[in-house]
């Protein structure tokens, strides 16, 4: 049973087939599915979305979340933990994506704080990795000022849906970098106040 991870300000509860209208609403704000450095869902990609991250849970190799603002309920967006090697325990944070008026906001910091809190603290990992594309400076960004490590490009890494051959950038946070990282992270959120 996947966990809900609570926040001060929001809340990442475990994705269901229930939310494909807020996930929608969500995206709308920005007109996100329209970009070509990620995916996110779209009228008519939803159902395929939602398909693919609840067979990933079930197969145990995906954990996803919708992100929620605690105060109102309101889904602004979508993260998730996959490539779960509990053998090597280790994992990635990705497919994240947050409506655009929640962008440059508090919503990223934390959620991401709660999913490597619940990665190095609960899971037990020794090595949590992101990856985004190389042209998607905004996410490269926000990854290093997570305290994440580049680790370098990996070319040709997936073919995005419109066809183009992506060069993903590698980056890692790992067990022994953990606890700086939470302490830079929770001075970050404690600014938010």
């Amino acid at each position: 049973m996947q966990t809900t991870l609570q926040g001060q300000r929001i809340v990442l509860r475990p994705l269901q087939y229930a939310d494909a209208d807020a996930l929608l609403h969500a995206a709308a704000d920005g007109e996100l599915w329209n970009l070509t450095v990620t995916v996110v869902p779209s009228p008519g990609t939803v159902d395929s979305y939602l398909k693919k991250a609840l067979d990933g849970r079930d197969a145990g190799t995906v954990m996803p979340f919708v992100i929620v603002l605690k105060d109102s309920g309101e889904v602004i967006g979508s993260t998730r933990f996959w490539k779960i090697d509990p053998l090597n325990r280790k994992l990635e944070i990705g497919s994240s994506w947050i409506a655009e008026r929640w962008q440059k906001s508090f919503v990223n910091t934390e959620a991401k704080y709660l999913m490597l809190r619940h990665a190095f603290e609960v899971l037990d990992c020794v090595r949590v990795q992101f990856t985004t594309d190389e042209n998607n400076q905004k996410s490269r960004q926000a990854i290093l000022r997570l305290g994440a490590q580049q680790e370098g490009v990996v070319r040709h890494e997936r073919i995005m849906p419109d066809g183009r051959k992506r060069n993903s950038v590698r980056f890692s946070i790992i067990d022994d970098e953990w606890l700086q990282v939470r302490q830079r992270l929770e001075q970050k959120l404690a600014a938010y106040d």
